[in-house]
């Protein structure tokens, strides 16, 4: 899928407020500092669609933005933010659940994971939140840049064979890096084929 235009729609915190219509919507989440935006700018071609920060946590809402005026690319705010307090963690947790949970248009989340980390429990928990809600996902591993392609082998075998542990089977698994632009056009087909889908 060639990205024509891609713009920004609106932001909010209440998933009744997004967009009306019917375009099918993807949802980008991972904990702080995972690489979203960067991700998204990726896909997108563009450097400033989505704010990069250095200061995890600068996704404090639901930003919506229209992806060649065919669908929606959604980018949700990260979890797990340790220097946030209770009550935003909270805030955020109803926020993103109720979005996930209640948006019709909702086709499926990309769940980014930090490709140079262990497996963590808090995302192994998400995962199996969103499947116990029966939420189409994909695995997203971002940053393969950072390390050899030997060790980027590793880590995401690894990491698969510990959800294999618990999980049946996986649902779509892509490897990333936005610095290098690896893993952009199976991403994007991979919208393309189900947009294609959902149309016949």
């Amino acid at each position: 899928m060639d990205v024509k235009s891609a713009e920004f729609v609106i932001s909010n915190t209440d998933f009744k407020k997004c967009p009306p219509g019917t375009m099918p919507e993807y949802a980008f989440i991972g904990r702080s500092n995972v690489g979203k935006s960067s991700l998204i700018n990726m896909l997108c071609n563009r450097k400033d669609l989505a704010m990069t920060s250095s200061k995890p946590g600068k996704t404090l809402l639901i930003n919506h933005f229209l992806i060649n005026n065919d669908w929606h690319l959604v980018d949700l705010p990260g979890y797990g933010y340790a220097t946030a307090g209770k009550k935003m963690r909270e805030q955020l947790k109803n926020i993103i659940e109720s979005y996930i949970l209640y948006r019709e248009q909702l086709t499926s989340v990309f769940l980014l994971i930090d490709s140079r980390h262990e497996p963590q429990q808090i995302d192994i928990d998400f995962m199996n939140w969103m499947g116990e809600n029966g939420v189409p996902f994909a695995i997203v591993f971002t940053k393969l840049d950072k390390m050899s392609a030997l060790q980027a082998r590793e880590n995401l075998k690894n990491y698969k064979d510990k959800l294999l542990e618990t999980w049946e089977e996986l649902p779509p698994v892509f490897a990333t890096s936005s610095e290098k632009r690896i893993g952009r056009d199976e991403l994007l087909d991979y919208i393309h084929e189900i947009n294609k889908s959902l149309k016949s």
